[in-house]
């Protein structure tokens, strides 16, 4: 529950108000009362707010007139701040806040232009974050985009953003679950849908207050990664064809390098340099934008030397995840393992393909994507180099994440460890 009263705080004949707002909230199963000031743009003079505003039954019609038109002009800014203060979170309740909604009372922002449906939003999202966000990550936005037409459509009504709270998240689960997305995939869209909530908050929209407890979990998957021993099975793969051995050699460079594909099918020899006798990479990652000098692993030198410098031949992402899988069978990677993998999973031939990730037991070299090269690095080289090394190639945020990202547990630190002991 929360009251406005305003003051006449000045020494000055004239003045703008000030607001108090008050208001209380349960902590600790006790009531606690909170206090803000700010200053408003309405100005009246001291007289008038001292000796005449709250005189009753007034006879001179000035100033009845006068109490009119400051009472009108009070009741709307009292109701702007009660609607704004009954649309936010209380942690972020302050003085600040309290007088930004005022600010924003005379100056109000241009919300027209900002959509409140989550379809459109995404669609300005992107557009605003164009210079700050990659073209993967577009793209990725774009995917989400198309998902919630069909969703918006099946529902029979607009996705509002203002109602993303919990029945959203039920009525988001089960339509994946019956379009047969994979739980992480669902988990993963529904965070992005989230970070597209909290930018229409900040923009002044109004959200559904249990956005931040909405959660999924994800479902626990096995790392998969090329060994040392597998990636020697593939260098030794004789007889391959041209365009198969391009695509094995920038498998092997990704997993020594331990970059994305959107950054290393980008790598020639202009991006080297040679200090004291070493080569380094220097080049910019395209989701992060950071700059990054990573040395050049025997193994990406010895490609070099055979192609007089350059690095392979580019080629697109679809032919290189294709290559590869050719490769890997190729070099009797053949072992059956756990995973997922893109099959069509739409019976009927005449309609469009529908292609999901489907889980099962398969043949190792079924399962290579692109994503293999990262993954391997990261693995492969965990406990040869140093940890915090090894973030700075991969460009993970945290340790927690990295250690999650190649499958540690707890379980498995402890009994490295062990070593130490």
């Amino acid at each position: 529950m929360a009251t406005v009263n305003f003051l006449y705080r000045s020494k000055k004949d004239e003045a703008p108000l000030n607001v108090r707002l008050l208001y209380r909230v349960i902590e600790n199963d006790n009531y606690k009362d909170y206090v803000l000031g700010a200053k408003t743009q309405f100005t009246v003079s001291k007289h008038y707010w001292t000796k005449e505003h709250s005189l009753k039954r007034v006879r001179d019609i000035e100033i009845a007139n006068k109490q009119t038109e400051v009472n009108t002009e009070l009741n709307k800014l009292e109701n702007h701040i009660l609607n704004a203060f009954s649309n936010i979170q209380n942690t972020t309740i302050n003085k600040t806040w309290l007088q930004s909604t005022i600010d924003n009372y005379y100056n109000p922002v241009e919300s027209k232009s900002i959509p409140t449906d989550l379809i459109s939003f995404i669609d300005y999202y992107s557009e605003n974050r164009k210079d700050e966000v990659s073209i993967v990550s577009i793209r990725k936005f774009n995917v989400i985009k198309h998902k919630m037409q069909r969703l918006q459509e099946y529902r029979g009504k607009t996705i509002l953003l203002s109602e993303i709270g919990e029945d959203f998240k039920e009525e988001f689960k089960k339509y994946y679950q019956s379009e047969n997305y994979a739980q992480n995939t669902t988990q993963r869209e529904l965070g992005i849908i989230k970070t597209f909530c909290k930018e229409a908050h900040r923009k002044g929209l109004v959200i559904n207050k249990e956005l931040d407890s909405l959660k999924l979990k994800p479902e626990k998957t096995k790392p998969l990664y090329l060994n040392f021993k597998e990636l020697a099975q593939i260098e030794k793969t004789k007889n391959l064809a041209e365009h198969l051995e391009n695509a094995r050699d920038w498998l092997i460079i990704s997993c020594y390098t331990g970059q994305r594909i959107s950054d290393f099918l980008r790598f020639n020899k202009d991006m080297i340099r040679v200090e004291k006798g070493k080569s380094l990479l220097e080049f910019k990652q395209q989701k992060t934008q950071k700059l990054m000098t990573i040395p050049l692993h025997e193994k990406v030198l010895s490609i070099l030397n055979k192609r007089s410098g350059d690095f392979p031949r580019a080629i697109s992402d679809q032919k290189y995840n294709d290559y590869i899988k050719t490769v890997c069978e190729k070099s009797e990677l053949k072992q059956m393992v756990m995973g997922k993998k893109q099959t069509n999973i739409e019976k009927d031939n005449k309609k469009p393909a529908k292609i999901r990730n489907t889980s099962g037991t398969f043949e190792k070299w079924e399962l290579v994507t692109s994503h293999i090269g990262r993954r391997s690095f990261a693995t492969n080289f965990y406990g040869q180099i140093p940890t915090n090394y090894l973030i700075y190639v991969t460009g993970h945020s945290s340790e927690s994440l990295f250690l999650k990202y190649i499958g540690k547990s707890n379980k498995d630190i402890a009994m490295e460890l062990v070593n130490y002991f």
